[in-house]
């Protein structure tokens, strides 16, 4: 199986870039602002781009490790590692509001994997694979 090595530069880029905007971001947003509705929204968009610019190359070694067929290309690694963002957005948020439990991050936690397996599986059933001579 191929793996995407040729990617590492532009992921790796790309998720210092997306993570550093995201936490000096959130450093400046929570030493200068009061927490009112618009600081809030931005949070969690900070929030996000931070997460998953940390996210994005442990998930790239991840598919590299545990390679799928097909293989996870840019657009799928992006993705997982948004919904990672996405995972810890909605902890944030309820932990705001006091509702956050174990059980609940678990549940939201199985939600999201499934989602994942759910769209991964429908490519699945779409990809043709490549008509490379292996002989």
């Amino acid at each position: 199986m191929k793996s995407n090595l040729k990617d590492l530069p532009s992921i790796l880029f790309s998720s210092i870039l997306i993570a550093a905007i995201g936490w000096v971001g959130l450093f400046f947003l929570l030493q200068y602002t009061q927490p009112f509705l618009g600081p809030r929204w931005l949070f969690f968009f900070l929030l996000t781009m931070g997460v998953s610019g940390t996210a994005l190359p442990v998930v790239y070694f991840l598919n590299i490790r545990f390679p799928h067929d097909p293989p996870a290309n840019t657009s799928v690694i992006i993705r997982q590692a948004v919904w990672f963002a996405i995972f810890i957005d909605l902890l944030a948020w309820l932990q705001l509001g006091r509702v956050l439990n174990s059980i609940l991050t678990v549940v939201i936690a199985i939600g999201i994997i499934v989602i994942e397996n759910l769209i991964r599986l429908v490519e699945r059933s779409l990809w043709q694979p490549s008509h490379e001579s292996n002989e």
